[in-house]
């Protein structure tokens, strides 16, 4: 064969008169997606195929568990390091035939996909020339609809913004702001902060535009970058559990970010649920709340994530105001905190410990790495010094709080 002979040099209308031509040229059904998997076009003059395909065309994106599978059988990350086809094995379990699959690229970067289904007939070296071709033709109307969703996304971003710094308050505004991006607001909602650790790159921004767009589990309505910090706004439409909802996602969502990659420690957060896009301001605070709680108490916070769950943790700025106004200090911490002073002990861990544990003694003897024996003599001599009833809930509830406290504005 020519291997100078390029059929896809040719004008062509759309992207689906140019999946049509692909598979005309490769005799197999052929279908175009975005670089986040999001349907494009497909060959349409041709019946065979198979249900990861039928499931593409349905719902105009590929299968999340289609998505999923080619992450964990190494083909999606070998698409994004290659220029070249590669074959795709048959996976039954996902409805997947076998496929030839390249890249199509813009430089360093993927635009997006063309796979063409071996069903009739085995591409052979030949056609993978010919599919280069192809990629290298249809790149620049790719560049054309990424450079347009570039601009609406920017103008999503500074819509969000408005919404969490409350620049927009009007509830007919709003929805006109929505109605314009051609947005349907959800009767419910939710925002979510997933905190890095360090300054989000515009290479990790790639990474997270990818897995929020092929997140079929939420429906995702707005998303930002802050410095560290991705601020999501969530639909919690039709959810019977929501609260799950949202921690299963965060916990996949920060899952992959580590295991595809290699971002880890990520600290995701949740808001209540609001129906009121006039307090997406106060949704918002909320997240920042739990994170300034999770940095002050990391162990105690661990597995919580939503400003709900906080319990007691969400007054700790109203008692630290009270304890200032009145300038009360609690007798039996200082006295405890005199004695480790002086002896170089650790009686006010010791009683932090005890009660975080709920007053278990094999359990606080564990979390301090001592024997129950040498707990209960320590013990013993913290309700000597402190003056401490173990008996009494309400001097340990003051106890609690206190230490808390104490922790809170950094003693």
């Amino acid at each position: 064969m020519n291997t100078r002979y390029d059929p896809f040099k040719t004008s062509f209308d759309s992207l689906d008169e140019f999946a049509d031509l692909i598979s005309q040229v490769l005799q197999c059904p052929v279908t175009i997606e975005d670089a986040n998997h999001r349907l494009l076009a497909y060959s349409t003059h041709d019946e065979r195929t198979d249900p990861a395909r039928v499931s593409t065309i349905i719902g105009r994106r590929v299968p999340e568990k289609v998505i999923n599978q080619l992450w964990k059988e190494g083909t999606i990350p070998a698409l994004l390091k290659t220029k070249e086809p590669i074959r795709v094995k048959n996976m039954d379990e996902i409805g997947l035939s076998h496929r030839v699959a390249i890249s199509i690229w813009k430089h360093d970067e993927v635009l997006g996909f063309i796979w063409a289904l071996e069903i009739d007939r085995t591409l052979t070296d030949e056609d993978f020339t010919l599919l280069k071709k192809a990629a290298d033709a249809v790149k620049n109307k790719l560049l054309q609809l990424q450079t347009r969703k570039n601009k609406k996304e920017e103008r999503f971003q500074e819509f969000f913004w408005k919404l969490l710094t409350g620049h927009l308050n009007n509830p007919a505004e709003i929805s006109e702001h929505f109605y314009s991006l051609q947005i349907t607001p959800p009767s419910s909602f939710a925002v979510l902060v997933f905190q890095f650790q360090e300054n989000i790159t515009s290479q990790d921004e790639q990474s997270i535009s990818y897995l929020l767009k092929t997140n079929q589990r939420l429906k995702i309505i707005l998303y930002t970058i802050d410095c560290n910090q991705l601020i999501v706004l969530v639909s919690t439409d039709n959810f019977d559990n929501v609260f799950w909802e949202l921690e299963q996602f965060s916990l996949l969502f920060t899952g992959k970010m580590a295991d595809r990659y290699g971002i880890y420690n990520l600290i995701p957060v949740y808001s209540g649920i609001y129906h009121d896009y006039q307090k997406i301001t106060n949704a918002y605070e909320e997240t920042l709340a739990v994170l300034s709680i999770k940095a002050k108490f990391p162990r105690e916070t661990k597995n919580i994530y939503n400003y709900h769950k906080l319990g007691i943790y969400q007054l700790f700025d109203l008692l630290l105001e009270k304890r200032k106004t009145e300038g009360y200090e609690n007798y039996s911490l200082r006295r405890l905190h005199q004695y480790d002073q002086k002896h170089n002990s650790n009686l006010v861990e010791t009683l932090e410990v005890f009660l975080n544990c709920d007053n278990n003694i094999n359990d606080a003897a564990k979390a301090l790495n001592v024997h129950a024996n040498t707990l209960n003599y320590r013990l013993k001599r913290i309700s000597e010094i402190g003056e401490v009833n173990f008996k009494d809930p309400n001097q340990k509830m003051m106890l609690f709080l206190d230490l808390k406290l104490e922790k809170y504005k950094g003693i």
